[in-house]
């Protein structure tokens, strides 16, 4: 199995809608950052952070992957994986980085950790930013430019620039499969990731 679909969106661009998405019109199973908690595998994407990926076993099984960790390194699978199309969600950035501060992005922050996810997640999402998760004008300034990058790097007969509220036609006309007759999945709101995690902070 080798992957046919690469999301080079930042999370909380709609990518686990998007995850649903591929999986109910045949590009399942798809590697999201919920595969990751799932499966414990911190210690490989900070292999993959210190220039020692190995992407064969971080996707074993997967058809498709989209959000962090593989957002940080989409040029990489996109050169691994040739024949894999591209998909780049985006999303209005003021909404974007209100909805980081309110999920993905709190409570974190540069301390000292040797906790496999903290240390995962400083390595592959905050040195995009500097370690400055919280800096409003920084912050919006990577995601602009991530995206243009995405843009610029990938040829456009291979990439989609896709906001999740267009719905399925262009995925679909993009992947070259029939477009359901259900409605578009709408998932993993800022509520729902919120109640989530209260959830989890409260198992023993």
């Amino acid at each position: 199995m080798t992957l046919k679909v690469i999301g080079a969106g930042f999370g909380r661009t709609g990518t686990m809608t998007l995850k649903v998405a591929l999986e109910q019109i045949g590009f399942g199973p798809c590697y999201h950052m919920v595969e990751v908690f799932k499966n414990g595998a911190y210690q490989d994407w900070i292999d993959a952070a210190d220039g020692k990926p190995d992407w064969p076993k971080i996707f074993e099984g997967y058809n498709a992957t989209v959000d962090w960790p593989n957002a940080t390194f989409y040029a990489e699978l996109a050169d691994f994986y040739p024949d894999a199309k591209v998909i780049l969600t985006e999303r209005d950035p003021e909404a974007w980085f209100k909805s980081t501060q309110a999920t993905i992005f709190k409570g974190m922050n540069s301390r000292d950790t040797q906790v496999p996810f903290e240390l995962m997640a400083q390595k592959v999402v905050g040195r995009l930013f500097d370690q400055r998760l919280h800096d409003h004008d920084h912050v919006i300034e990577v995601f602009k430019r991530h995206n243009a990058e995405v843009r610029k790097r990938i040829p456009a007969n291979r990439l989609l620039v896709y906001e999740v509220a267009q719905g399925w036609e262009p995925l679909c006309k993009f992947l070259g499969v029939p477009v359901p007759s259900t409605p578009m999945p709408k998932t993993n709101t800022t509520e729902e990731f919120v109640a989530r995690r209260a959830a989890q902070q409260a198992q023993p």
